[in-house]
C-alpha cells in the first residue's frame, strides 16, 4: 500500500460490491503479469518480419515513468545489472540484427513479472529475478521479451493499452453504474486485453529459444522457467481458494502446452552444443537480492501488516491471506466466505467520522447502524451495509488528518465473524521506534550444501514466509523427489 494517500470527495470508491472489486483487484494485477506467463493453444509457425525497435519518444519516457511509479521504482543493484547487460549483449549479438539496442531496467517489485516497449526498453522486476535459477532461464524471458519487440508486438500490444485505457475511464466515468457491473466490465476489458496476445506468446518463445541457443545458453532455460513459474502461481493461488474469476482463468490457461511447445523448440537445437546454464555466476549475483515486498510500501509477515513509513500494524483474522497491493491491503479467507479490505484517505477534519461514514462512499449503509466509539485510545466509527449476498461492517479509524478504513466482507455474518472483524480491528496500533527499526526486508541467501543436509532441513531455515518446503523447492527447481547434493549451492529466504 503506497504511502501516498489521496483525498476522499464523498466518492472516493463505492465497495457495496468489495469482494468484487478485491476480484477485479487480482485481476488487474494477473492481467499485468508478464506475457511471458500467459499461455493457450500454439499457432502455426509464422513469419516473422524483423524491424528496427521504435525510437525513444516524449511519450516513452512518460510511459518509462508510469512504469517506475507503478512497480515501487528501479532496483539498484550493480552486479545483477551488470549480469543482465552481459546477457543482453550475448544475445543481440547472436541475433540478425545486432545493430539493435536495448535497455534493461529492474523494478523494485516481488512480483514475477517482465515486459518491453516497442522502443526496446525491458523490464525484469527482482521477483522474477529471484525465482530464476540460472542465467539461462534468465536470457529466456529476455529473449522472449526482445523477440516481442523484434516482431511488433510491443508495438500492437500499446494500441490495445490505449484502448483499454480509455474504456476503463468511459466505466468510470459512469457513476450511475452499479459497482459490481463496473468492476465486470473493467474485468472482461482487461480479459479481452490479455487474450489478444496468446498466440503471440508461442510465437516470441519460439523466437526468443532460437535466440537463446544461438548465444549458447541452454535452450531449454525457458521451458524449466515456465515450469517454476506455474508452480509459484499455483503455490500462491491455492491458499485463497483462487479468488479469480473463473471468465479470468479460462482466458488464461495453465502453462502446460507452453512448457511443452518450448521444450519441442529446444529439442532441435539439442545436437547445436548450446547448453550453457552459467549458474554459479548467477546465484553469486542474486546473493542477497531483497525478497517479496519492500517495507517502505508495507509488507504482509503471516496474517500480520506492517507500514514502518506510516508507522502501524493489524493482524488479520485466522485463515485469512494477505495481499499488499498498490491501492490497498485485500485479504481472502480460506473458502472465499469472507474478506477485508484496507486501505487509507484524506478527510477533512471538520468532518466527524459518523457523518463520513454516511456520506456515501459506501453504498446501502444502516444509517441506524453508525456508532461512534475510540480503538486503543483513537477517535473510530462503524457501520453495517449490505448488498444481495454480503453483509459488510465499516470501520473508520482517524489519525492525524488521514482516515484508516477496514471494509470486511462475509456471505453469512455470524457472532464469530463479528468477533474476528473486531479482534482485527482493535490489533491496529502505532509501531514502536523499535519495531520500526527492526523492520526490513526478506532477501535471498545462496548457502552450501553440507553433508547432513535435506530439502527438509533446508527448508526450516526459512524466513517471514508460508509453506516453506515448498518454496525452498520452486525457488531451487527441485521437484518432489530431488535430493540435494553436499557442495552444491542453493538458494533461502531469510529474515
Amino acid at each position: 500500500m503506497k504511502q501516498q494517500v489521496t483525498r476522499d470527495h464523498h466518492a472516493a470508491g463505492r465497495f457495496a460490491g468489495i469482494v468484487v472489486v478485491c476480484l477485479a483487484l487480482a485481476c488487474g494485477a494477473c492481467s499485468d503479469m508478464s506475457r511471458f506467463q500467459l499461455a493457450g493453444t500454439p499457432p502455426a509457425p509464422p513469419t516473422i518480419k524483423m524491424t528496427r525497435p521504435a525510437p525513444a519518444t516524449n511519450a516513452t519516457d512518460r510511459e518509462h515513468q508510469r512504469i517506475l511509479a507503478s512497480y515501487g521504482g528501479s532496483y539498484d543493484d550493480p552486479k545483477l545489472q551488470a549480469l543482465i547487460v552481459k546477457a543482453v549483449d550475448r544475445l543481440v549479438a547472436a541475433s540478425d540484427r545486432p545493430d539493435f539496442s536495448y535497455r534493461v531496467t529492474i523494478l523494485n517489485s516481488g512480483a514475477v513479472n517482465a515486459f518491453a516497449l516497442p522502443t526496446g526498453q525491458l523490464y525484469v522486476t527482482r521477483g522474477l529475478l529471484a525465482l530464476a535459477s540460472d542465467t539461462s532461464e534468465l536470457s529466456s524471458v529476455l529473449s522472449h521479451e526482445m523477440a516481442h519487440v523484434l516482431a511488433k508486438h510491443a508495438s500492437i500490444r500499446e494500441e490495445q493499452a490505449k484502448r483499454a485505457a480509455l474504456v476503463s475511464h468511459v466505466i468510470t466515468e459512469m457513476g450511475g453504474q452499479d459497482a459490481n457491473m463496473q468492476a465486470l466490465a473493467l474485468a472482461k476489458t482487461k480479459l479481452t486485453m490479455a487474450s489478444f496476445s496468446r498466440a503471440q506468446e508461442f510465437e516470441a518463445d519460439a523466437i526468443g529459444v532460437a535466440l537463446a541457443a544461438k548465444a549458447n545458453f541452454d535452450p531449454y532455460g525457458a521451458s524449466r522457467f515456465l515450469s517454476a513459474m506455474e508452480r509459484n502461481a499455483a503455490l500462491k493461488t491455492s491458499p485463497v481458494g483462487d479468488p479469480r474469476s473463473q471468465d479470468f482463468l479460462s482466458s488464461h490457461p495453465a502453462t502446460p502446452e507452453r512448457v511443452e511447445s518450448a521444450e519441442n523448440s529446444a529439442r532441435k537445437f539439442a545436437a547445436s552444443g548450446a547448453n550453457e546454464r552459467d549458474r554459479e555466476a548467477y546465484l553469486s549475483a542474486i546473493d542477497n537480492i531483497v525478497f517479496g515486498e519492500d517495507p517502505s510500501e508495507g509488507f504482509v509477515r503471516g496474517r500480520r501488516f506492517l507500514h514502518p513509513k506510516l508507522g502501524f500494524t493489524f493482524l488479520a483474522p485466522d485463515s485469512y491471506v494477505l495481499e499488499n497491493t498498490a491501492q490497498a491491503v485485500v485479504g481472502v479467507r480460506e473458502g472465499g466466505a469472507q474478506a477485508l479490505r484496507f486501505d487509507v484517505v484524506r478527510v477533512p477534519q471538520e468532518t466527524s467520522l459518523s457523518s463520513y461514514l454516511n456520506s456515501g462512499w459506501m453504498e446501502n449503509v444502516d444509517q441506524a447502524s453508525v456508532e461512534e466509539t475510540t480503538i486503543n485510545g483513537t477517535p473510530a466509527a462503524t457501520a453495517t451495509a449490505g448488498s444481495d449476498q454480503w453483509q459488510f461492517r465499516i470501520y473508520a479509524l482517524r489519525v492525524g488528518g488521514d482516515v484508516y478504513r477496514f471494509i470486511f466482507a462475509a456471505k453469512n455474518k455470524t457472532a464469530d465473524a463479528e468477533k474476528s472483524f473486531r479482534d482485527t480491528v482493535h490489533s491496529f496500533r502505532r509501531l514502536t521506534l523499535g519495531e520500526i527499526q527492526a523492520a526490513r526486508p526478506l532477501r535471498i541467501r545462496v548457502v552450501t550444501v553440507k553433508p547432513g543436509d535435506t530439502v527438509e532441513s533446508m527448508a526450516r531455515r526459512m524466513q517471514g514466509i508460508d509453506r516453506p518446503l515448498e518454496r525452498f523447492r520452486i525457488l531451487n527447481g527441485l521437484d518432489q523427489h530431488a535430493a540435494l547434493k553436499p557442495n552444491e549451492r542453493v538458494k533461502i529466504v531469510v529474515d
